[in-house]
């Protein structure tokens, strides 16, 4: 079984029952062009269909602490 059609069972058994959260680095928009299968289509249906989309921007908070630290590192810190 793909793991598209294994997360549409996911969603499938979750829908309208529970919660479910999904994290990505990638926007909203480009979900389903990183699906090659033809369940994307079932899949961000019900993605979308009842969703909450907070999208954060800004700085890497791994760049930033990495420059914090170099700056500590020159500085003798």
């Amino acid at each position: 079984m793909s793991s598209s059609r294994e997360l549409l069972e996911i969603i499938d058994a979750r829908v309208d029952l529970r919660s479910t959260i999904f994290l990505s680095q990638f926007p909203v928009a480009k979900f389903h062009a990183l699906m090659e299968d033809a369940t994307a289509d079932a899949i961000m249906d019900r993605i979308i269909h009842a969703s909450r989309v907070i999208e954060l921007t800004g700085e890497s908070m791994r760049k930033l602490k990495a420059h914090d630290e170099l700056n500590q590192d020159e500085e003798g810190g």
